[in-house]
């Protein structure tokens, strides 16, 4: 049975208190958004709702830009919610951003995604559960954040070595100034890149005691999330953020879900599927999404799902599809009226 978490998301009161802070007043949000007043009392939403709320705030605060830098200051850090409060009382910056990562799955519909590398460290913004991009302000907010939990929790003036977003954000001055760096509008993905040597930091904030107390809490709820959660959807969801470039394996996978690879493959098989099906779906449902985007090329697509052969690809995609991606692709765009 298909569990769908990110239909339930709950809005943190300290969301309303930010909003009063900034002299928007929560039913006016509502009224924007065209949502009961009672979300305000009783805010567990739909991802289309708690979507619709972040447009309305847009819209009533102005320039997407100013919107973000002025809620992500304004929030009070007593007012965060458990998943948060872990985060900022981590031992350090890079401790912060894996509670955050790993907590953010009992706050869908954002996902994060770390990377180091180098001497950066790179944070992809991603959805989980659906396939329906979040609004700019949501995006923003989001990577502002962990810029900002990084600033009060070190007590440094911290800066951002590059922030990327897929859409248009306002006035980018406002955003360059706030993070202090370039800003790159138009990009393929929501990023954040981070000196690599920040997450080494340690907070002022660290209160060992109270993670202690925290911790064991946030780790049974996500269990429970995980166990609500079908195996399948789970191990999807998994492959369509790691398939870029190279061989995936069952074990990545069930390391991630903190299970043997016998123990997932009997759960798939419960499930009556594979890890071999469940992979070819996933490539399959990439493929079609990266396709209708037209800055895309087909070499491209075939190493963002996991082909470092483009015959290979053209090759599946006959079989899923009955015809090339470059005649699909066509046929896509011109019923979208792209072209």
């Amino acid at each position: 049975m298909k569990s769908h978490t990110s239909d339930r998301i709950k809005i943190p009161p300290g969301f309303w208190t930010g909003l009063r802070r900034l002299g928007i007043a929560a039913h006016d949000v509502a009224r924007k958004a065209r949502l009961p007043l009672t979300i305000i009392t009783e805010p567990v939403v739909t991802t289309a709702q708690y979507f619709a709320i972040w447009q309305a705030y847009s819209d009533l605060i102005g320039d997407t830009a100013k919107g973000i830098i002025k809620l992500a200051t304004v929030f009070e850090t007593t007012k965060y919610p458990p998943s948060v409060l872990a985060t900022y009382h981590a031992r350090d910056y890079r401790d912060a951003l894996n509670r955050m990562a790993r907590y953010k799955r009992l706050c869908p519909p954002e996902s994060l995604r770390i990377n180091e590398e180098g001497e950066h460290c790179t944070i992809d913004l991603e959805w989980l559960d659906t396939e329906q991009p979040g609004p700019p302000m949501l995006v923003g907010i989001t990577l502002a954040f962990l810029l900002e939990l990084g600033r009060r929790g070190t007590g440094q003036p911290l800066t951002a070595q590059l922030v990327e977003f897929s859409h248009t954000m306002g006035d980018v001055s406002v955003l360059e100034a706030y993070f202090g760096c370039r800003i790159r509008i138009g990009a393929k993905r929501n990023r954040l890149t981070l000196y690599r040597c920040d997450l080494d930091r340690s907070f002022v904030s660290y209160n060992e005691e109270l993670l202690e107390i925290l911790t064991p809490v946030l780790d049974r709820s996500l269990n429970e999330q995980k166990r609500s959660r079908s195996i399948a959807e789970m191990v999807k969801w998994i492959m369509k953020r790691s398939l870029t470039g190279g061989r995936f394996d069952i074990r990545a996978v069930a390391k991630e879900l903190s299970m043997s690879d016998r123990t997932l493959q009997r759960r798939l098989t419960e499930e009556n599927t594979s890890f071999k099906h469940l992979l070819t779906q996933a490539r399959h449902e990439q493929a079609r999404e990266y396709l209708a985007d037209p800055s895309l090329d087909i070499k491209e697509v075939a190493f963002l799902i996991g082909y470092e052969d483009q015959n290979s690809f053209y090759r599946a995609f006959r079989l899923w599809e009955g015809d090339t991606p470059s005649n699909w692709r066509a046929e896509y765009l011109l019923r979208a009226g792209i072209y």
